[in-house]
């Protein structure tokens, strides 16, 4: 109710348990990152569907009930496309969202499927009637306009623990963060409008669920379903599952 003027960026950002949602789910980055440093990906440790360390699931780990949730529904449904939405900027941003140099606030880390992420924040982003308007005004201090209103989520500041990070690690899920407006808090009469700038932004955004390959995986001699199959495409060191 007290809108952007009087409400500071950290207003609303911790739960009641003091807990930043955004930062909470399992850092799986340095795991995968140790093991390609040591050549043992992905024969010996995978390169997808990581799995959630141990010390994680305890009962006494400051994990959010809301972020178990999330991660529970995440692991019952296969979901390929996800965006999560952010307010306080305009710009859309893609993993990783973690530096691979881990001293480093600011450092480019691409995921091996770069150019599919660089496309999915692209297509929000030039869709977006704020961000795409000729009379674009940078919202604080970063001129994103320069990139497209697109950038690597590590190359504008780092973040271990994110959603993005953790749905494209763990599952089959390609995530990108929308920033969708300057103001972090819009007045109840300033949302009409919010919502003209992103509505056709979501939507082109939700038919991207439809481009690449699609197929059943079949076993060639009995013509059944092969549940789990893992697909593997040369030059990309990021395997998927059926």
């Amino acid at each position: 109710r007290q809108g952007s003027e009087l409400a500071g960026w950290a207003m609303g950002r911790w739960t009641y348990e003091g807990i930043d949602l955004n930062h909470n789910f399992a850092d799986l980055n340095t795991a995968l990152w140790d093991a390609e440093d040591n050549d043992l990906v992905p024969h010996e440790f995978p390169n997808h569907y990581i799995p959630i360390p141990e010390y994680y699931t305890f009962a006494n780990a400051t994990v959010a009930p809301e972020t178990r949730a999330v991660i529970a529904w995440m692991q019952r449904y296969p979901f390929v496309l996800s965006a999560n939405l952010h307010g306080g900027e305009l710009v859309v941003t893609y993993p990783f969202d973690m530096t691979r140099t881990y001293w480093k606030a600011q450092e480019l880390t691409p995921t091996p499927d770069d150019g599919v992420f660089r496309w999915l924040a692209t297509v929000y982003a030039t869709a977006n009637l704020a961000m795409a308007s000729g009379e674009r005004r940078r919202c604080h201090y970063d001129d994103f306009t320069r990139f497209g209103n697109i950038i690597n989520g590590a190359n504008w500041h780092t973040v271990a623990g994110s959603m993005n990070d953790f749905s494209y690690l763990h599952t089959n899920c390609f995530e990108i963060t929308v920033e969708l407006s300057c103001d972090k808090f819009p007045h109840a009469s300033e949302l009409p409008e919010e919502w003209e700038n992103n509505r056709e932004s979501l939507l082109l955004f939700m038919e991207q669920v439809h481009r690449g390959i699609k197929g059943v995986v079949r076993d060639s001699d009995t013509e059944r379903g092969i549940p789990n199959a893992i697909i593997a495409v040369d030059g990309i060191n990021h395997d998927v599952r059926t």
